[in-house]
């Protein structure tokens, strides 16, 4: 079955080929900008403050309005409208600013609709949202620390990254991928694999090295299929990405159809993160409301 697909390419390049082609896609994209940098580094230190972030943000004009923006949407619904940065920051924590201000440089680097060709933009959006609200609602259960969950949701929201240059520099080869996996009942990864010999798994951790995004965020993009090679101190949350991307594509689209006991995977990965399948009923219902929310935080990135 593969190789009839594969046939159909016009003398498609070996995948060393593919590889080069991908790395110089990925060396032509933007670096994330001063601001983004900034606030990635003041986020890593330890005695960092608010005040310290402010300094920063309130140079950008346009992070600025996006914090802003942020802390007034429905995604928070507080009762009155906040107009000082400084206050927004407190009020979101210091590691949801970093968060904001990476998933906005990023989704505004490779989210367009011109990135999208095999791809349906739709689609992947609703996917990786689902994806994002699952494993923060998980982490919630396994009680990860509040100022936490967020990384959850973004490294949920941004694990598929790496799918995005393949479709861009490969879209008739992506399309094979995406027939292959739909009739097959398989996994993309796989599919890529045997069509592009490579994965978006490889790829994600090529954007997340291209951006320098270190720690678990850079782990899920790159291991979200095998949790047990990424580094100790990331198991945990790639893990958990792991299991609310198995747990996603279970569902079909429609999260009340998941049914854990009929995905060996899924299985796997529920004892892997110490998720019951009660522990997931709670997750289904929490994901159901979470996700309209989701998209405001979506939005508020894409300006």
């Amino acid at each position: 079955m593969v190789q009839v697909i594969a046939s159909k390419t016009k003398e498609p390049p070996p995948r060393e080929g593919r590889i080069r082609h991908i790395q110089q896609y990925i060396s032509r994209m933007p670096s994330l900008s001063t601001t983004v940098s900034k606030v990635m580094e003041i986020c890593n230190r330890p005695d960092a403050s608010p005040n310290d972030l402010n300094r920063v943000i309130s140079l950008d004009p346009v992070l600025t309005g996006l914090v802003l923006k942020l802390i007034n949407s429905a995604y928070y619904s507080l009762p009155n409208q906040v107009t000082s940065l400084a206050r927004a920051i407190i009020m979101l924590g210091l590691n949801t600013v970093k968060n904001l201000a990476l998933s906005t440089a990023i989704l505004q680097t490779v989210g367009g609709k011109d990135s999208f060709k095999a791809l349906s933009m739709d689609e992947f959006w609703t996917h990786s949202i689902t994806v994002g609200v699952t494993a923060k609602a998980v982490s919630a259960l396994k009680g990860i620390p509040g100022m936490q969950r967020e990384e959850y949701f973004v490294s949920g929201l941004l694990h598929d990254l790496g799918k995005i240059p393949l479709s861009n520099c490969f879209p008739e080869e992506y399309g094979y991928v995406m027939e292959i996996a739909s009739s097959q009942g398989s996994r993309m990864h796989g599919a890529e694999e045997k069509i592009l010999g490579m994965t978006h798994c490889l790829v994600g951790g090529m954007i997340a090295d291209k951006w320098e995004l270190g720690g678990g965020l850079r782990d899920a993009l790159h291991h979200h299929h095998d949790p047990d090679l990424a580094p100790e101190e990331s198991q945990t949350l790639v893990s958990i990405v792991a299991l609310a991307d198995t747990c996603t594509h279970a569902y079909e689209g429609n999260p009340e159809n998941c049914n854990p006991l009929e995905d060996s995977l899924l299985s796997s990965l529920l004892g892997k993160t110490g998720v019951s399948i009660e522990d997931l009923d709670k997750v289904r219902e929490s994901v159901l409301k979470e996700i309209d929310k989701a998209k405001i935080f979506l939005q508020a990135t894409q300006g």
